[in-house]
């Protein structure tokens, strides 16, 4: 088995399960208890919230622990949304997540205005264009930090100094980066940040969202104390000690992992060009290391899948999280990717636990299936 679908899900790290264990089976309290028997997880969620505070350079009392990226997202675009009597205007990308568009198609039933800045060709939200977008009336801007599909590194720290200086929030989906390329909030002077600990060899279903200190957005889930109030129900301190533990891993590694990973990558399509396929790669060249989209013109990527599959290759089409539409991505549309090439377009997602083999056996089966 190959598995080169990392920007779908990752392998969970074997220290993040081993940190995990005793959490589940020994000490199992329940943090917000008041007796002795609840001391220690509560102490492990203190020391997890510091873990990651650390690695994104944020204050503790600023990450708020979630269900995955999905919820973050959700409850950055509409707690933020709901908190604003004025209802002012968002804007976002045309190929941000789902997880960010359905959310904005949500508030905007309620009366909320959203604006969908569209990207370049290679896949990139410019200050231009959100320049001529953005005014004073506008209460949140939203822009992913990498492309879950193409993979294009945006350029947060302009657009969120443009968001700035017109009185505006922003927030940024950086579910595909964090614990694979460097992201430290002070240097981008985000508000709101998402992240979901299975997309860096962590567990799934637990996430965070940062918040900064003094921004205007509601609680998502109401009930008890949890988060500082902001977001009810018992802690998962098991998952969120794994969580930490994988991101302190990955970003302590991150120097390495990127060469190695950048290497494989290289490998490939290297490979790919002396095997005489011919191939257009999406997403420019500011990207995320090992991410790759490929487009093979009058191929049909769902038909390359399976294929692969058959073979014991796992890729995607597109976003894994929506993986039972064969139509063209919302993405690659975005970027008005030519459809004959749109309707033949792969994922290939490298990770660390790849290998030179494993990337051999890619380009040897894509090029069985293609010639």
């Amino acid at each position: 088995m190959i598995y080169a679908d990392n920007a779908a899900t990752t392998k969970l790290d074997s220290e993040a399960f081993e940190a995990m264990v005793p959490w589940l089976l020994d000490e199992y309290g329940n943090a917000s208890q008041p007796y002795a028997f609840a001391r220690k997880p509560k102490k492990a969620l203190a020391e997890a919230r510091a873990i990651i505070a650390e690695c994104i350079n944020v204050l503790p009392e600023e990450i708020f622990f979630t269900s995955g990226g999905t919820e973050s997202d959700n409850w950055a675009i509409k707690g933020s949304a709901f908190a604003d009597t004025e209802k002012r205007a968002t804007i976002t990308s045309a190929f941000e997540h789902h997880a960010v568009l359905h959310s904005c198609e949500a508030i905007e039933r309620l009366g909320y205005p959203v604006s969908y800045l569209m990207p370049t060709a290679d896949g990139v939200i410019t200050e231009d264009a959100l320049g001529g977008m953005i005014s004073n009336t506008t209460r949140l801007v939203s822009v992913m930090f990498a492309n879950n599909e193409i993979g294009t590194i945006q350029p947060i720290k302009e657009l969120c100094k443009a968001a700035h200086l017109h009185g505006a929030l922003f927030h940024t989906d950086a579910v595909q980066a964090i614990g694979h390329v460097a992201v430290d909030v002070q240097k981008l002077g985000v508000d709101m940040l998402s992240a979901s600990a299975h997309k860096f060899y962590g567990p799934k279903g637990i996430g965070f969202l940062y918040i900064r200190k003094g921004t205007n957005i509601l609680p998502y889930i109401d009930g008890g104390t949890q988060e500082r109030r902001n977001r009810a129900g018992t802690e998962n301190v098991a998952s969120i000690v794994g969580m930490a533990t994988a991101l302190k891993e990955n970003c302590v590694s991150m120097s390495k992992n990127i060469t190695y990973v950048q290497g494989l990558e290289n490998l490939l399509l290297d490979s790919l060009e002396t095997s005489h396929i011919s191939f257009a790669r999406n997403g420019g060249d500011q990207k995320l290391p090992g991410l790759i989209s490929l487009s093979f013109a009058g191929a049909k990527g769902e038909v390359i899948l399976h294929r692969m599959d058959l073979m014991g290759i796992y890729i995607s089409t597109g976003s894994a999280c929506n993986n039972t539409n064969i139509e063209i991505s919302h993405v690659l549309q975005a970027i008005c990717l030519e459809e004959t090439l749109a309707k033949g377009t792969i994922r290939i997602s490298l990770g660390k636990n790849n290998t030179r083999e494993d990337v051999e056996h890619i380009v040897n089966s894509l090029t069985k299936i293609l010639h």
